[in-house]
C-alpha cells in the first residue's frame, strides 16, 4: 500500500485542481484577476507559515531554514509557477478565440515532461510512460474538442503563449525534483509561492490596487453581499485545497515517482472536470466525450505499468 501514497496523493491534487477553474470563473465574476492572486496567496503562504512552524518536525509539514546556496531554485520555481505560468495563461485565453482550443493546448504538459526530464534530470523515459501519455493527451483532445462549435484559432501567438505557460509549469516540476529532499513538501510550495507573491503584489498595486480600492462602494455591499460571498468561498477554496493542500500532495507525489509519471496525471484533471458538470450542473456530454474520458484512464495505465527488464 505505501508505494501508491505518491500516485493516491497526485490523484488527490488532481481532484482538488478540476474544481479550481469552476471556482476561478465565479470568483472573477466580481474580483479583478490580479486581486483575486492576491487574495488567494497572500492567506495560502501564511497559512503554510504556521503550519510548517507547528509541524516543524514533520517530513511533509515541516518548515526547513532556506540554505542561501539553494536560493535560485526557488528563485526559478517561484518565478516560473504560479507566477509566470499566470500570466502565460491570462494572456493565452486572450490571444485565442476559442476558449476550449486554448484549454486543450495547456493540458499537454505531459508530452513536454518526457523531454524536460530526460534532457535537464536524466530520468528514463520508457516505452510505455511515451504510449500511455501518447494515449491520454488523444483522449484529452477528444473530451476538450468533441462537440465544440468553435474551433477558429485566432491570433497565432496565442499557441506560441501556451506552450510557454506549459513550459513554465513543467520548469516548475524539474525544480520539485531539483530541491535537495532535506525540504518538505510544504517547504518548497512555501517558498516557492512567497516567491511568486513578490512578484505578483507590484504588478496588483500599480494595475489594480488604487482602481480598486476607489471604486469601492460601501453603499452597495448589500446588493452585493451574496455574489461576494460566492466568490470570497472560492478564494477561500482556492486558498486552503487548491493552493495549499493540492500543491503539498503533488509535490510530494512527484518528488517519489519522477516528474514525466507525476505529470501524466494532469490529463486527469479536464475529466474530473467534466463530471462534475455531470454531477452538479446537469450538463449533458455526448459519446465523444466519454471515449475520451476512457482514453485518458487507460492511457494512465499504460504510463504506470512497469516495463520487464529482459535479462540480456
Amino acid at each position: 500500500m505505501k508505494r501508491y501514497l505518491p500516485i493516491i496523493a497526485i490523484i488527490i491534487s488532481m481532484i482538488i485542481w478540476s474544481v479550481s477553474g469552476i471556482a476561478i470563473k465565479h470568483a472573477l465574476d466580481v474580483l479583478p484577476p490580479f486581486t483575486m492572486i492576491v487574495l488567494r496567496f497572500v492567506p495560502s503562504v501564511l497559512l503554510m507559515l504556521v503550519i510548517g512552524l507547528i509541524c516543524r518536525k514533520s517530513t511533509l509539514f515541516g518548515l526547513q531554514k532556506m540554505e542561501l546556496r539553494d536560493l535560485p531554485l526557488f528563485l526559478i520555481a517561484g518565478f516560473c509557477q504560479p507566477f509566470l505560468y499566470y500570466l502565460l495563461e491570462t494572456f493565452t485565453y486572450d490571444a485565442l478565440n476559442s476558449p476550449t482550443i486554448a484549454e486543450t493546448l495547456l493540458s499537454t504538459s505531459p508530452l513536454l515532461s518526457p523531454v524536460f526530464a530526460a534532457l535537464f534530470l536524466h530520468e528514463r523515459v520508457t516505452r510505455n510512460n511515451i504510449i500511455g501519455i501518447l494515449i491520454s493527451t488523444a483522449g484529452v483532445f477528444a473530451l476538450t474538442l468533441v462537440g465544440s462549435s468553435d474551433y477558429s484559432i485566432g491570433n497565432y501567438w496565442g499557441i506560441l503563449l501556451a506552450f510557454a505557460a506549459v513550459s513554465a509549469a513543467v520548469v516548475d516540476s524539474i525544480m520539485m525534483r531539483k530541491v535537495p529532499m532535506r525540504y518538505s513538501s510544504l517547504s518548497f510550495i512555501f517558498y516557492a509561492q512567497l516567491v511568486s507573491l513578490l512578484f505578483f503584489l507590484p504588478i496588483w498595486f500599480f494595475k489594480e490596487g488604487p482602481s480598486v480600492l476607489a471604486t469601492l462602494d460601501f453603499s452597495q455591499l448589500s446588493t452585493l453581499h451574496s455574489q461576494l460571498s460566492i466568490a470570497m468561498l472560492c478564494v477561500a477554496y482556492l486558498t486552503i485545497f487548491a493552493s495549499v493542500i493540492a500543491f503539498i500532495l503533488f509535490c510530494y507525489g512527484l518528488r517519489q515517482v519522477g516528474v514525466t509519471q507525476a505529470n501524466a496525471f494532469n490529463n486527469i484533471r479536464p475529466a474530473f472536470t467534466a463530471l462534475w458538470m455531470i454531477l452538479f450542473f446537469g450538463e449533458h456530454l455526448p459519446i465523444g466525450k466519454w471515449i475520451g474520458m476512457g482514453l485518458i484512464i487507460f492511457g494512465l495505465f499504460v504510463c504506470q505499468k512497469q516495463e520487464k527488464v529482459s535479462d540480456s
